[in-house]
């Protein structure tokens, strides 16, 4: 770390507070952002089930996104912590990827063939992702500790926001403006086309709004600001040491890894192979789960090359900030990481089996290639701008709420309510009835990308805050890699493949998360309590 200037030493007092117009313009390119990864979520099966994928498919070919944010974020973030010029530090990757994630919006309802789609998929998550991941650091490297909980609400508020119009853009040109939502076979209707080329052009706008309107502070401002936040709340500062784990520990660590990971994959060849072995009976064991066994096997890669790294003292690289950084993670983040995994595992699956799932079982149409189905889909994409609207509205209410209520167990209880709501839609037979589910779903989604942030940012070091934001969503990531692999084994396997059981096990995913909230200390928000307490008697 470089040494403060004294300029940067005469600025360390408290960080100032934004008002109001700043934080909305700090918080406004999420909107576009958001438009895109709705769009996204919202269409992608619809689109791979047009152009000829089968539902028992959709899991693997969704993996190419998880795949992209577990490489990209983590990279993004220490780039990001590591760059300041004219330009900022944050800013020109949320202006890159917008460039790219709006060019592949354009392109992704073109796609001629499934593998097209698929690999359209990837390209638009990566440049999501480049643009998203600083944008979470960008929120703590502006804000003070008692307006981080406003600031990552008003991106939750953002992100409902966008994700109403990205839900809605079918239905509306579908049902208001008279567009086909029915094609021939292996072609794109029409409405998502015109979704997709709106939605990029909104998301592109968006991002350059924040750009072009809220400064940043430079890497020795945001030290001097940490070092008098510290003192002010009497807390010690965040570690900022690297991993000492030493060579061996790394190896040791690498072998345990990969032959875990060999030996997954040799018991997913033995129960594949023919004839099939007689314990198995008539469970089938899908190819997915050598993904599943490639993910195990390549942490441990990871690890041996870090071992190789530190033991030739070739150690001072970014690869291995990363690696050191991810076996530092503070207390703090190591247990948010099993609140994100099962509350994110949930979500995905969602994404994955929602379109289908209300098409089977509340439209009684399977078969992408008929009416029902593709009004189901604009049903279920309208049904998502509920749950999003809810979502905005619920982030507005955090931000008062928090004031009285330690913000895990806030965030428990949204979960739970979360779970409530997937569970309801397996109870619920009527279409027209599923914008209940939704309400508790989207109370949930806004505490998801809102509260564990703003958690999180007091309990990482400020020099450090774009790479720990980065490895944070690698526990978004795995159980998004994690279902994909997964979901559609224990679908086939357990449920006869009724998608609308993906729901279900939602609401367990959800339901896990809401009991390992309640295990996460909240050192920030423990100090800012007495910091107030101490205050009021004072006076």
């Amino acid at each position: 770390m470089a040494e403060m200037t004294q300029a940067a030493v005469q600025a360390s007092a408290r960080k100032p507070a934004m008002n109001p117009t700043q934080i909305w313009n700090m918080s406004f390119g999420f909107l576009g952002i958001q438009i895109g990864f709705d769009l996204q979520n919202g269409n992608v099966s619809r689109i791979f089930q047009t152009l000829g994928a089968q539902v028992d498919d959709l899991a693997i070919l969704w993996i190419a996104a998880p795949m992209t944010g577990l490489i990209v974020q983590p990279i993004i973030g220490h780039l990001s912590d590591n760059t300041w010029g004219r330009f900022g530090r944050r800013r020109p990757y949320f202006l890159i990827g917008a460039l790219l994630a709006t060019l592949a919006l354009f392109v992704m309802p073109n796609s001629p063939a499934l593998w097209v789609a698929a690999g359209m998929l990837w390209i638009m998550d990566a440049s999501l992702n480049i643009t998203m991941e600083p944008f979470r650091a960008f929120v703590g490297d502006n804000l003070p500790d008692r307006q981080r909980t406003r600031g990552y609400a008003m991106q939750s508020f953002f992100i409902g926001i966008g994700a109403v119009i990205a839900g809605a853009l079918p239905w509306v040109m579908t049902n208001w403006l008279g567009l086909s939502n029915v094609a021939p076979a292996g072609e794109i209707p029409e409405t998502v086309h015109w979704a997709f080329y709106i939605g990029g052009a909104a998301l592109f706008a968006a991002v350059c709004w924040t750009v072009f309107t809220t400064k940043e502070y430079s890497p020795d401002e945001i030290a001097g600001f940490e070092a008098a936040r510290n003192v002010a709340l009497g807390v010690q500062p965040a570690p900022m040491e690297e991993s000492h784990r030493s060579a061996g520990q790394f190896q040791r660590g690498g072998l345990v890894w990969i032959i875990v990971g060999l030996g997954f994959a040799a018991l997913v060849y033995a129960a594949r192979s023919e004839p099939r072995p007689a314990w198995l009976g008539e469970v089938a064991i899908a190819q997915e789960l050598y993904v599943l066994a490639g993910l195990i096997a390549a942490f441990g890669g990871i690890q041996i090359i870090a071992s190789l790294l530190r033991r030739s003292g070739h150690d001072r690289n970014g690869f291995m900030e990363v690696v050191n950084d991810l076996f530092a993670m503070p207390r703090t983040m190591r247990q948010l990481a099993i609140v994100q995994f099962f509350s994110w595992f949930a979500m995905f699956s969602m994404w994955i089996y929602g379109t289908p799932a209300v098409a089977e079982f509340h439209f009684a149409s399977p078969d992408p290639l008929t009416q029902g189905y593709q009004d189901a889909a604009d049903w279920w994409s309208l049904l998502g701008s509920v749950r999003n609207g809810i979502a905005a509205a619920a982030a507005l209410g955090f931000v008062l709420i928090a004031a009285r209520m330690d913000r895990t167990r806030l965030h428990a209880l949204n979960l739970a309510v979360g779970a409530a709501g997937f569970a309801a839609m397996i109870l619920i037979r009527d279409p027209a009835l599923l914008w209940l589910p939704m309400v508790g779903v989207g109370i949930a989604w806004a505490s998801i990308v809102s509260l564990p942030y703003a958690i999180l940012a007091g309990s990482v070091p400020a020099r450090k805050m774009g790479i720990y934001m980065g490895i944070f969503n690698i526990f978004i990531v795995v159980p998004q890699l994690v279902a994909a692999t997964l979901l559609g084994f224990l679908l086939t396997t357990f449920f006869g493949g009724e998608p609308i059981y993906a729901m279900v096990i939602s609401a367990v995913s959800f339901a896990l998360a809401a009991v390992a909230t309640l295990f996460v200390t909240d050192g920030t928000s423990a100090a800012l309590e007495r910091q107030a307490r101490l205050s009021e008697a004072s006076q």
